[in-house]
């Protein structure tokens, strides 16, 4: 372990947190539009270029979809780039996504999770960045500010790697996160700059190497281009384990790649959740095992790349498990009960799921609603399968199911 314990304290939001980390990321570029609760990571960062402590150029534009558009002409010049987002913010985004994942432009993103409109809210959900899913960016979803501040940095190490080359989206629940003030570690630059080495890609504008970043192509080809961004993606798996060991034997922080675990070695109730919801999880973890029922829980830090063999492994030996959505496809189920219950196809023992839907525009999350969803899996009929159908999906504190 090579952590040296010079690193400085400070009593800091979610979003000073990224801040700090972009600071010190070094970025080229800062495309800044403010929506709430984002506002401030963009605020600080122009502070920082005010104040002479970080040099970049500092570009406010006029809309999220600018915000976009610049930074993606930034990466096409070799230029390392970072913005921020919210909600509608990133809708209004969402073309631009598609562009800088297909043109392989490594562009960092901090998104704070909030609802989407109609009704109108500014308090958080997942709904807006579960439904970029497929844009083709990298999609982490961190639980506190330390793993905000510690992702930015370990972001664009991930995306720049020169076998991934893709966007990333750091995610942090809105207000829960980007204003709860925290006791956070900022590591010195110089061991940062050991850590991050200066951007440099092959794939970028050149009057000595001249290509073409904007092109078409035809049914002929096509497949083969989006057939590279998948393999890309794919490949990351590795490349964000990697990020994270080399990250832990310098700084001391391990996140433990595409998931984390508590209590799960011999679980027999499991709940899957994402985002700082996994810290009241483990209260009532902790509350359930007192009662000697083998409870736990498994985060998802990744939704893209998917940590399928990881949730497979973990699942796989369960009686029964949760999935906690706070987010919903409508007529359907939550998105991550979807991808998780696709990771469980195929094998020998598949236990019953539940799907969890909450929080959705920032309704709480109490540590007796969890014990509740645990109660619900140790109770969660093993056989009857007309039962077990019927109250699959289910509403959190509203005392509701959805009836197939």
């Amino acid at each position: 372990m090579m952590h040296n314990h010079k690193n400085e304290s400070v009593f800091v939001s979610g979003d000073e947190a990224v801040a700090l980390g972009v600071r010190l990321s070094r970025p080229h570029v800062i495309s800044a539009y403010p929506i709430t609760p984002q506002t401030i990571v963009v605020e600080r960062l122009s502070e920082m270029v005010e104040d002479g402590s970080l040099v970049a150029r500092y570009i406010h534009v006029e809309s999220e979809h600018s915000a976009m558009s610049a930074a993606m002409g930034a990466s096409s010049v070799g230029a390392r780039a970072f913005t921020a987002t919210s909600s509608q913010g990133l809708l209004y985004m969402a073309e631009g996504l598609h562009y800088a994942s297909g043109g392989r432009m490594p562009i960092v993103m901090m998104n704070a999770n909030r609802s989407l409109a109609l009704p109108w809210s500014i308090f958080g959900d997942h709904r807006d960045s579960m439904s970029m899913l497929d844009s083709g960016w990298i999609q982490v979803y961190v639980e506190d500010a330390q793993e905000a501040l510690d992702m930015t940095i370990q972001a664009y190490r991930i995306a720049e790697d020169s076998s991934v080359l893709t966007p990333l989206m750091i995610n942090l629940d809105g207000f829960i996160l980007t204003h709860t003030y925290e006791l956070v570690e900022v590591p010195p630059q110089e061991e940062v700059d050991s850590y991050l080495p200066p951007f440099s890609t092959p794939n970028k504008m050149s009057l000595e190497d001249p290509k073409s970043m904007g092109f078409s192509t035809s049914p002929a080809d096509n497949m083969e281009f989006k057939y590279q961004q998948h393999k890309a993606m794919m490949d990351s798996r590795e490349v964000i384990k990697q990020a994270d060991k080399e990250y832990a034997e310098i700084f001391g922080r391990s996140y433990n790649g595409l998931i984390d675990c508590y209590q799960c070695d011999n679980a027999e109730y499991i709940l899957v959740t994402a985002g700082s919801v996994t810290g009241t999880a483990r209260v009532a973890v902790d509350s359930m095992r007192s009662k000697g029922i083998k409870a736990g829980v498994l985060r998802i830090r990744f939704m893209r790349p998917f940590p399928e063999q990881e949730v497979r492994n973990t699942l796989a030996g369960a009686a029964s498990y949760g999935v906690l959505d706070k987010d919903i496809s409508f007529g359907y189920e939550g998105t991550m009960f979807t991808n998780v219950n696709s990771a469980l196809s195929g094998t020998a023992h598949i236990p019953r799921g539940i799907n969890f839907i909450g929080g959705l525009g920032g309704r709480d999350i109490s540590v007796q609603d969890i014990e509740e969803m645990f109660e619900a899996l140790r109770l969660c009929p093993a056989h009857d399968y007309t039962e077990y159908r019927k109250n699959r999906i289910r509403f959190v504190n509203m005392g509701v199911s959805i009836h197939e």
